[in-house]
């Protein structure tokens, strides 16, 4: 029997691409205020860009809604609010809740009727409803993007009634809200930017290790750093695949940045617009290929390997490790799919946004310092990473953010 054009069926377990992204703000799950809609550059091969709201609250502390909504925690937490519609600037370490344009309606069981916008996509009829078919659950995980993780801007997705950050759970129907605290310099933000993206999950299906390395045998994913795929014996895997960070170079040459303290803040309007000297200490290679890391200091690493996302698999970095150090390794976590092109392009490095806590802690070159888990789309993407849609970091090695001048 064919499928009707206003239905939306689906069955295979992953994370959703961009095209079944897009059928779901037509169907009203991902859905925006009236005066913000979705625009079409939001959408990335595995996920979908979240905009800042027109209203910034600084608030006490951090904190989790559990048994409340955000807007109840925020009664008891504010301190005071302020616009972001012409641009508004946020201080270091203190603590911001921005409400997002976007919101969630969640399916609450597996099988969902909703009542879409008036919106054309994909040869669907202005107005029709759609009806949404699905096999599981829907949930939804954001991360920062980023060039928010690489100016060490903190940032975690919370709704309404949540105990945990980031996660999303199946049903929700509600607004998105954003906790914002710039660690190492002040940032200036306004309505409509982009700090965080979301995912949307059509059940939850980690690839094992078996599944990655046969993967890995097949079309290689992780290479050395000359470009070479790494022996599939020499993969360390477990729950994901560990890699480890690059350390080593020539006498002078630059492997890593520290950032500097009490800086100028950073517009996010400006692209390519900062002197790199301004914000950051170079970190030069030594004989030794090895940085003692000082603790709640800001620094920017690449991966001794490099990786690729075959076009049908996504991936995320896993942000904190205790069995490997005390330390942070990544704020924007999400790989879509396409990162480091194909096999002939051999990958590219991962860059390491790197936060020691309580301790000095000692790194050396070809250290093992975090995982990066799999999962499966449930389709391929129509537009993979850095291809049909423009990165700023496809090919990378070492990279700061794009908000830097070239160095």
């Amino acid at each position: 029997m064919p499928i009707k054009s206003q239905e939306l069926h689906l069955r295979t377990k992953g994370v959703l691409p961009i095209q079944k992204l897009k059928l779901l703000s037509a169907s009203g799950v991902i859905d925006s205020d009236d005066a913000y809609p979705i625009l079409d550059n939001q959408y990335q091969p595995n996920s979908i860009d979240l905009r800042l709201g027109e209203v910034a609250y600084r608030v006490r502390s951090s904190f989790l809604p559990e048994n409340e909504t955000v807007k109840q925690k925020l009664e008891r937490l504010e301190q005071y609010q302020f616009s972001l519609k012409d641009g508004a600037v946020l201080e270091e370490n203190a603590v911001y809740i921005i409400p997002l344009l976007e919101r969630l309606n969640l399916p609450k069981s597996h099988y969902a009727p909703s009542n879409g916008p008036k919106l054309s996509v994909d040869g669907l009829e202005n107005g029709d409803p759609i009806r949404l078919f699905a096999q599981e659950n829907l949930s939804a995980k954001a991360n920062p993007k980023s060039s928010t993780g690489r100016l060490d801007v903190f940032t975690r997705v919370i709704t309404d009634y949540s105990h945990r950050f980031e996660e999303i759970t199946p049903g929700y129907q509600g607004p998105l809200y954003v906790e914002v605290v710039p660690k190492s310099f002040p940032i200036k933000v306004k309505t409509g930017q982009r700090l965080n993206q979301l995912r949307i999950r059509h059940g939850f299906e980690v690839l094992s290790d078996q599944d990655l390395l046969r993967i890995h045998d097949q079309e290689p994913i992780l290479f050395d750093d000359t470009g070479s795929p790494m022996p599939i014996e020499t993969l360390k895997v477990n729950k994901g695949l560990f890699m480890s960070v690059h350390l080593k170079g020539k006498e002078g040459q630059i492997i890593g940045y520290k950032a500097k303290k009490h800086s100028n803040y950073i517009d996010f309007e400006k692209i390519g617009h900062y002197a790199v000297s301004e914000f950051w200490e170079p970190i030069l290679a030594g004989a030794d290929s090895m940085v003692i890391l000082e603790p709640e200091s800001f620094y920017i690493f690449a991966s001794k390997e490099r990786i690729r996302v075959p076009a049908k698999l996504a991936c995320e970095m896993m942000a904190y490790d205790t069995g490997s150090g005390e330390l942070r390794t990544h704020y924007a976590g999400f790989f879509d799919s396409g990162f480091g092109g194909t096999v002939v392009d051999a990958g590219a490095r991962a860059v390491l946004e790197v936060r020691s806590h309580d301790v000095p802690f000692l790194i050396e070159d070809g250290q093992t310092l975090f995982s990066m888990q799999f999962e499966p789309n449930s389709e391929q993407p129509d537009t993979m990473y850095g291809r049909e849609i423009k990165s700023n970091y496809q090919g990378q090695d070492l990279k700061l953010g794009k908000h830097f001048k070239d160095s």
